[in-house]
C-alpha cells in the first residue's frame, strides 16, 4: 500500500515536511552546537570544508536508508529481520541503547537551556522540559503534534542564531573561500560531524515517521527523496549559522570558554541578550532532541512485542522518564555518553550496511532498482565510518582530537 500527504495542503503542512524537521531537530542537539563550536575554533575558515563534505557524506547516507525503508515498507529492525533472522533485534538493542544514554544529555541540555533562560537550577529546569515533551505524546494526534512542535522549533532555533552570526561579523568570503580551498583538513571532525548528523537513530527518525504516516512505496520516493535531502540541508543550515557565529568571534579576538563555548560565544557575539538567545537555541535544540529519540528508539521496539504497538505512547513516555529520572538520580553519566557516543559510530555504517545490501533483495524491496550512483556512495559512507570506528579503538585518535 502506498501513501502520500496531500500536496494542497503545502509541504510545510504535510507529513513530509514534518518527518525532515523531526530529522533535522534530532540532530540538532546539545552535542551538535558544542562539536560545532569546538571544531570552528580548531579549524577556523577551513571548517567550512569539514561542513560541505559531510553534507554530501549525510545525503549519501540518509538518501539510501530513507528510499529503501520507503520502498521496503519496513522499519529498519524489521527490514534487518527479514535480511537475516536475528540481525533486527541486534540493531535495535544497539540503536535504543544509545538513544537512552543521549537522551540523558539531551534532558540536561533542556535544563541547562532553561537554567541560562529564567536562572533556575538545571534539575527542575530538566523535569520542567521533560513534562512537555511528554505532553506532546499525551494528546490525541501524538504525530501532528510532534511535526508541528519540531517545525516551530527548528524555525526559532535557525532565526535567532542567524542574527548571532550577524551580530559576530564573521569574515563570509573566507569562509567561502576555504570551505572549496582549505588551509587544513581534518579527516576526524568529517567523520565526527558525519557520525553526529546521521549517526545512531538519527537517520531513522525521520524514515521511521514517514511510515507511520503512511507515505511508502515506489510511488512516494519523490516525496521522501525531497524529504531526507531537507532534512539534511536544514540540520546543516543551522551548523553553517553556529559555524559562521563561531568564526566571527574568534577571529574577532573572542575568547571561548572552555567549559561552555557555545554560550561565550553567543554572549561575546550579543551581549546578555545573545545570551538569553543561547539559553532559547540550547533549550529548543535539547528539548526536540529528547522527543526525537524517545520517538525513534521505541519505534525500534515496537518488533519485540504487539503490547509494545498497542501502548506505543506510554512506552514512549517511560523512556523520557527513565532519561529523567537517571539524570535527576545520578546527573549526566559522561562516562557512559562517551562509550554509546563510540557506540553511535558503530551503528552508522552496520545500519547502513544492512540497508544497502536489502536494496537487492527482490523479497524485500520488489521491483524496485536501486540507483547505482546512490549504492556506490552508501558504501563510501561505510568504509570510511568503519575506519573511524577502528581507528577509535586501536589509535584512540578521537581522544586525542578532544
Amino acid at each position: 500500500m502506498s501513501a502520500s500527504s496531500n500536496p494542497s495542503r503545502g509541504w510545510l503542512a504535510g507529513p513530509v515536511a514534518g518527518a525532515a524537521f523531526l530529522m533535522a531537530t534530532s540532530a540538532i542537539g546539545p552535542g551538535f552546537i558544542t562539536q560545532t563550536t569546538v571544531f570552528t575554533k580548531q579549524l577556523l575558515t577551513s571548517f567550512g570544508f569539514v561542513i560541505l563534505v559531510s553534507i554530501l557524506l549525510d545525503i549519501a547516507a540518509q538518501l539510501n536508508i530513507w528510499r529503501i525503508i520507503a520502498v521496503s515498507e519496513l522499519r529498519a529492525q524489521d527490514l534487518a529481520n527479514k535480511l537475516l533472522p536475528g540481525l533486527g533485534y541486534v540493531l535495535a538493542a544497539l540503536v535504543v541503547a544509545g538513544g537512552i544514554a543521549f537522551n540523558i544529555g539531551n534532558v540536561a541540555g533542556a535544563g541547562l537551556g532553561l537554567h541560562v533562560l529564567t536562572g533556575m537550577d538545571t534539575l527542575p529546569g530538566a523535569v520542567i522540559s521533560a513534562v512537555i515533551g511528554i505532553l506532546l505524546f499525551v494528546v490525541r494526534e501524538a504525530g501532528r503534534a510532534m511535526d508541528l512542535f519540531a517545525k516551530g522549533l527548528g524555525f526559532v532555533m535557525i532565526a535567532l542564531t542567524l542574527y548571532v552570526a550577524f551580530s559576530s561579523h564573521p569574515p563570509v568570503a573566507a569562509a567561502v573561500y576555504r570551505s572549496f580551498l582549505p588551509e587544513q583538513v581534518s579527516v576526524p571532525a568529517i567523520i565526527t560531524i558525519v557520525g553526529g548528523t546521521v549517526g545512531g537513530y538519527i537517520s531513522f527518525a525521520g524514515a521511521h515517521r514517514l511510515l507511520d504516516a503512511g507515505v511508502r512505496g515506489q510511488a512516494a520516493l519523490p516525496q521522501v527523496t525531497r524529504s531526507s535531502v531537507s532534512a539534511i540541508l536544514l540540520a546543516s543550515c543551522m551548523r553553517v549559522l553556529l559555524f559562521l557565529a563561531s568564526l566571527g568571534v574568534v577571529v574577532n579576538g573572542g575568547l571561548l570558554g572552555n567549559d561552555n563555548p557555545a554560550a561565550s560565544v553567543f554572549r561575546i557575539a550579543a551581549g546578555e541578550i545573545g545570551y538569553r538567545i543561547f539559553g532559547i537555541v540550547l533549550w529548543s535544540a535539547a528539548i526536540t532532541s529528547v522527543v526525537g529519540s524517545a520517538y525513534t528508539s521505541v519505534s525500534f521496539l515496537k518488533s519485540i512485542h504487539p503490547a509494545i504497538v498497542k501502548r506505543e505512547r506510554l512506552v514512549t513516555i517511560a523512556f523520557i522518564v527513565l532519561s529523567t529520572l537517571v539524570f535527576s538520580g545520578v546527573g549526566q553519566p559522561v562516562k557512559v555518553l562517551v562509550v554509546v557516543g563510540a557506540l553511535n559510530g558503530f551503528i552508522l555504517p552496520i545500519s547502513l550496511a544492512i540497508i544497502l545490501l536489502a536494496a537487492y533483495k527482490a523479497r524485500l524491496v520488489g521491483t524496485y532498482r536501486h540507483p547505482v550512483w546512490m549504492a556506490v556512495a552508501g558504501w563510501l559512507v561505510v568504509l570510511m565510518i568503519g575506519i573511524m570506528v577502528v581507528e577509535s579503538l586501536f589509535g584512540g585518535f578521537l581522544g586525542k582530537l578532544f
